[in-house]
């Protein structure tokens, strides 16, 4: 859940007054479900602080209001080794070795996190990794699961998607589909 969730909007971060690491999470309020289906999973098994989020609002790009859902697990040292794989110098990476990370549930994860449906296929929103990232994630889809998916310009400079081809979407829906929380399979369905 972790890996999954750290390859789309959860963040590590190093608290060094505590010698520790925590995991960040966050969505937007449209996928509260989602958020709210995790903070459960985590806290039961207590990683994170039992009282569920709250809504909190933050001003967005041209000066819309966002309202957003956000929590953290507790710091724990047990987490650095994990932030040292995702970030070099505070700047998120892919680990080199992801592959050994990425499994049927860490995909799952990361489609309700970070994925769209685009036409016939899926888009994962990869704008902050560098190319050659993206290049590594499509490599691990295909040798760990074989799907099919290219990298594809987000349309600004030097940010990036990973779109899987449609004729990968039913090898993907067998994959991911029994951890698909139900607010979210409207992604993988045709």
């Amino acid at each position: 859940i972790i890996f999954g969730s750290l390859l789309g909007y959860a963040h590590a971060e190093k608290i060094e007054s505590e010698i520790g690491t925590r995991i960040s999470f966050y969505q937007e309020k449209s996928h509260v479900t989602y958020l709210l289906w995790l903070h459960s999973y985590l806290s039961s098994r207590g990683y994170c602080n039992i009282n569920i989020p709250a809504i909190k609002t933050r001003l967005g790009k041209g000066g819309v209001v966002r309202k957003i859902f956000r929590f953290h697990t507790w710091t724990l040292t047990s987490f650095n080794w994990i932030h040292e794989l995702f970030y070099d110098n505070k700047i998120k990476r892919v680990p080199i070795n992801i592959q050994e990370f990425l499994t049927p549930l860490a995909l799952a994860i990361w489609i309700m996190d970070d994925g769209t449906k685009v036409s016939k296929g899926l888009k994962l929103c990869t704008n902050s990794y560098l190319y050659s990232d993206c290049v590594l994630l499509i490599k691990v889809l295909f040798d760990n699961f074989g799907l099919k998916a290219s990298v594809q310009s987000a349309g600004a400079p030097n940010q990036y998607n990973i779109y899987i081809w449609k004729e990968s979407m039913c090898t993907l829906r067998n994959i991911v589909l029994p951890y698909i929380t139900s607010d979210m399979k409207y992604k993988i369905i045709e």
